[in-house]
């Protein structure tokens, strides 16, 4: 009899085995639902009922409106893009330079980015925003400016290229041009007109230091000139006898008292008043 009266609780708890695990598995699909978690270096898009909403989630926790509101995760973190890209310079010269951006998308208006252009905003816009701003540029330059004003040419493409992409929600960071690339004509034409720069130069300086020498001479003839000059000014008749008498004096000193012995010629002629006085 108790038997019975028993069978029927096996079949209600039996019953409610399967309720409890599906009520259990809907209130976890109900949390996944409500709250939504952004990781760090992200903001999300929240999109209700197929519309993107004006405010933004950034990293953290948040709660959403199940089944009617999605979030859509968007990276702000610097991102770097790498690129071949082919320009002429002003004098119609053939330029392939590799160029690397840094920037990030503006975390306040990610919103707006995905509305407007969506997850593949690299291809969308910032590929065709970097041909073009670099086209721009190097077109105001000629081949031999691209490699003097590198870092002129550099900031202005970041100019250029940074007021393109404001207008797409992304901000950039640094512009690098990694490398320039001419044609094989135009890099002989550049060794060739140096080394006749370096002979030019090495002309100029030999001339240069041909004229320094020349003037140099000049100056020290000038001197000695100038000095014969002087000394001709200072020769007086006094000094011209002076000079007679000293000549004299050293005879006389070097005279041994002995007569000359070797016969014919004038006995030399020796003036007694000037050894008296």
């Amino acid at each position: 009899m108790s038997n019975l009266i028993n069978i029927p609780d096996k079949k209600k708890i039996k019953l409610w085995i399967p309720i409890s695990i599906t009520l259990f598995i809907l209130f976890v699909i109900l949390i996944f639902q409500i709250v939504v978690i952004i990781q760090p270096g992200y903001c999300g898009a929240v999109i209700q009922l197929g519309k993107v909403q004006e405010y933004v989630f950034t990293e953290g926790l948040h709660v959403k409106i199940p089944f009617i509101q999605s979030v859509k995760p968007m990276e702000v973190r610097v991102q770097k893009i790498e690129t071949k890209q082919n320009a002429s310079s002003r004098d119609l010269q053939i330029v392939n330079t590799i160029i690397a951006v840094n920037y990030h998308l503006d975390a306040s208006r990610v919103n707006w980015l995905f509305k407007e252009v969506g997850v593949f905003y690299a291809e969308r816009v910032l590929d065709p925003a970097i041909a073009e701003s670099l086209k721009a540029v190097t077109a105001q330059y000629t081949a031999e400016e691209l490699i003097s004003k590198r870092s002129e040419v550099s900031l202005k493409i970041k100019e250029t290229l940074g007021a393109k992409l404001e207008t797409y929600y992304m901000v950039l960071d640094e512009v690098n041009l990694t490398e320039f690339q001419f044609s094989a004509e135009f890099n002989d034409a550049i060794e060739k007109k140096q080394v006749a720069e370096q002979q030019v130069l090495k002309a100029t300086l030999d001339l240069q230091r041909i004229e320094i020498e020349a003037q140099q001479k000049i100056e020290q003839a000038k001197a000695e000139a100038e000095s014969l000059r002087l000394q001709k000014q200072e020769v007086t008749a006094e000094l011209v006898e002076l000079r007679k008498i000293e000549a004299q004096m050293e005879a006389i000193r070097k005279w041994d008292g002995r007569m000359p012995t070797v016969t014919g010629g004038a006995m030399p002629f020796i003036d007694i008043n000037t050894l008296t006085k």
